[in-house]
């Protein structure tokens, strides 16, 4: 399996140059950092994959999102690496459209797409690494159902992510937005106006 370097473009903005890094030998330990977000993300597109590696392992295409790091995920734990650092594709992103896909059917999407990362544990990787991942892509939809105004499904959310184990990074993430959270439902709660008798 061969990783390459790649520019990420979001909304037509060039961002910085995007590096694989992280990597070891050890390809389950490889996948538990990858679903763990310690390595950066591969673009579809930026890595090479023998057919041999592949071999009956499909893309999962009926999922919302993320099915891209399963698929990544299941190849890398099996493949032997090697790392291009220079730019190989640039990386088009919406970025309306990347939150976009956590607004449909919320609920339902994060379970068939949960049940699908489970399905890592018959590769050998192991299920703290995939509780993590749970709690990042919950942390995401959270955020994005937060910026749009929907505070009860962004608590949902919420709940799942703070339950999760996690790096130092995402618990302050998370603390951050509960209680911003918190904060939005009370200053927009109505006040009892108290009147005199």
């Amino acid at each position: 399996m061969v990783i390459g370097a790649y520019r990420r473009r979001t909304d037509g903005e060039n961002r910085n140059l995007k590096l694989p890094a992280g990597y070891i030998e050890d390809g389950i330990a490889n996948a538990s950092a990858y679903l763990e977000g310690h390595i950066r993300s591969i673009a579809v597109g930026s890595a090479l994959v023998s057919r041999r590696v592949v071999g009956d392992t499909r893309f999962p295409t009926g999922l919302a999102y993320d099915e891209d790091t399963l698929f990544w995920s299941r190849l890398m734990g099996r493949a032997s690496l090697a790392l291009i650092v220079h730019p190989v594709m640039i990386y088009h992103v919406s970025a309306v459209r990347s939150d976009d896909r956590f607004i449909t059917r919320p609920v339902r999407r994060f379970l068939d797409w949960r049940l699908a990362l489970r399905e890592l544990t018959d590769c050998g990787i192991p299920l703290s690494s995939l509780k993590t991942r749970e709690g990042l892509v919950a942390l995401k939809i959270a955020r994005v159902h937060y910026a749009r105004g929907d505070l009860e499904t962004a608590a949902r959310f919420l709940r799942i992510a703070a339950a999760a184990p996690k790096v130092r990074s995402n618990t302050w993430r998370c603390r951050r937005y509960q209680l911003k959270l918190a904060l939005r439902r009370w200053f927009s709660s109505p006040r009892v106006q108290l009147q005199r008798a």
